[in-house]
């Protein structure tokens, strides 16, 4: 089965990119983030025609996160279940279960600043998102894949100058704690046990020719219940899909399992 995540950085701007992608590389699964459209404007058409299930959760203008799957889409739920009575005020999570494996697209909040409301609100989403798996998934047992743009470098390799980005957001213990407290539940980071090497990123500015230059960070995770990376063939991230026209300014990451 090859899960995919991608930021696409609107939908809207790169859907033939992402036609075209889904039709050179097959996924299985592709997650997408930041689509920055309302449901009632998401493109199922369009992936039906490609032989895929889609659901979506979207706000309009801005977040936005899809699932789009050829082998089942079921139990389909947007946002938290974790015991809280107050919604995630943005559309940042959504889950399904295609295959049989329990997949969420995430979309975690940026934090803009150190110690600014939207920091706080990055570390309380991350929080919440371990509690709702505490909650909802058997990790020891069941097939779970929780990918996205999680906007941490869990550690210094994942950064292209870490003194570059001292005293930022994605870099912070804080950031860094909360991260791996989803870790600490039993999720593997599939790209670090196969690439122990630093300067592989997904992610590269537009601006100062970051992404010719090699500046770039690795925010875009694939992290899975033991009895999913158990069956792990391969993980790599698609760096040809962030050259040409017009390109989101995160690359995919592809992640191969012999689930099912």
């Amino acid at each position: 089965m090859r899960i995919v995540t991608w930021n696409v950085n609107s939908l809207k701007a790169r859907l033939g990119r992402v036609e075209a992608w889904i039709a050179a590389a097959e996924p299985d699964v592709l997650c997408l983030q930041e689509t920055k459209m309302a449901d009632e404007a998401f493109p199922h058409g369009a992936f039906a025609t490609l032989g895929y299930e889609s659901a979506h959760h979207g706000e309009g203008r801005w977040n936005g996160v899809a699932v789009i799957s050829r082998v089942g889409l079921d139990d389909v739920r947007p946002g938290f279940a974790d015991g809280r009575d107050d919604p995630d005020p943005d559309a940042r999570i959504l889950w399904a279960t295609c295959g049989g494996v329990r997949v969420a697209s995430c979309y975690i909040p940026n934090g803009r600043e150190v110690g600014h409301d939207h920091w706080h609100y990055k570390l309380d989403w991350l929080g919440r998102l371990h509690d709702d798996l505490v909650t909802n998934a058997d990790l020891a047992a069941d097939p779970v894949v929780v990918v996205g743009d999680f906007n941490v470098a869990i550690d210094d390799r994942d950064v292209w100058d870490p003194a570059a980005w001292e005293g930022a957001t994605h870099v912070t213990p804080e950031e860094r704690a909360a991260v791996q407290r989803l870790v600490d539940l039993g999720l593997v980071d599939v790209f670090r046990e196969r690439h122990d090497a630093g300067g592989l990123f997904s992610w590269w500015d537009y601006r100062d020719l970051a992404f010719p230059k090699g500046r770039g960070m690795r925010i875009d995770l694939v992290l899975a219940s033991p009895p999913a990376a158990a069956t792990l063939d391969f993980v790599f991230v698609d760096r040809n899909e962030r050259k040409g026209e017009k390109p989101s300014d995160h690359a995919p990451v592809i992640a191969d399992f012999t689930l099912g």
